[in-house]
């Protein structure tokens, strides 16, 4: 059972898939392509119907306190836009329109997260993620569409960001990202954080967080281990090169077959299909 028994209610549909599935798929930003952009409807739609057990978010909040879901960074790629969406007020953000894959206008724009979660209440997990900047103002809307159950936070080791979590009164599930051991012994002090699971990040097989003893620990905690399998470029290592493109180009035996070996709970990636695909065949 994840996470503390107190907790068990919010948790519980995030224990009866990790029970059904053994190992879950989390989506990054959805299943983009051809004319599906990422961080939208459709490609949450795409990256479900390819057995995506878990859809990955990005939040960002306009200057005039709205909330969309979009990657800031990727305002040229993804809208022909100079500026930072964040530095945007929300009328500017609604008159931009997405380019699609091949670099063609679309008449697709930015979604905001209200529609996003209300499109997908009480379906699938959803994890939160680049928003914990603006945490003070996500919660309470978050509050407002009653999905508690289904949220899963996501942000770095940073105390004023854990007092905050570990003070809110709805006890939203909670997944860090972690560089180091002590990193995890901090998250641990806060009590009163419904902390869920927790993302390693290991740029190698030397990495201490890349060792079973460490792992094991984790899970002998009642929390969840996530692996990040994506590759973010050539240069940028999330966990030993057990990523996508090894299983992909190469052979899955040397990518997630190694995380599944690794007794990862949840892997992460854009190839939601291919894996799931491995999973159904490596836990028959």
């Amino acid at each position: 059972m994840i996470g503390k028994k107190e907790f068990n209610s919010i948790n519980n549909l995030l224990n009866q898939k990790l029970k059904e599935k053994g190992i879950l798929i989390a989506v990054h930003r959805g299943s983009p392509g051809g004319n599906i952009i990422e961080n939208t409807i459709p490609a949450y739609k795409a990256a479900l119907k390819q057995k995506g057990d878990i859809l990955e978010i990005d939040v960002i909040k306009s200057t005039d306190g709205v909330l969309y879901v979009f990657h800031d960074g990727q305002e040229k790629r993804l809208l022909n836009e100079n500026d930072n969406i964040k530095t945007l007020a929300s009328t500017k953000i609604e008159g931009l329109t997405y380019l699609n894959a091949i670099g063609h206008k679309t008449s697709y724009k930015v979604e905001r997260l209200d529609d996003i979660l209300e499109a997908y209440k009480g379906e699938v997990l959803i994890n939160i993620d680049r928003a914990w900047d603006i945490w003070l103002e996500l919660l309470p809307k978050l509050d407002q569409h009653d999905m508690v159950n289904q949220i899963i936070l996501k942000g770095p080791v940073v105390r004023e960001q854990l007092e905050f979590l570990n003070s809110y009164k709805t006890k939203y599930m909670f997944m860090p990202i972690i560089h180091s051991l002590h990193e995890i012994d901090v998250t641990l002090e806060y009590q009163n954080i419904n902390l869920v699971g927790i993302e390693l990040i290991a740029d190698s097989e030397q990495h201490p967080l890349f060792q079973d003893e460490v792992i094991s620990s984790i899970k002998n905690n009642d929390l969840f281990v996530w692996a990040n399998a994506i590759n973010l470029d050539d240069e940028i290592i999330l966990f030993a090169k057990l990523d996508d493109n090894t299983s992909i180009i190469q052979n899955p035996d040397l990518g997630w077959g190694r995380l599944f070996d690794k007794k990862v709970d949840i892997i992460q990636t854009d190839w939601p299909a291919i894996l799931a695909d491995y999973r159904d065949h490596k836990i028959q």
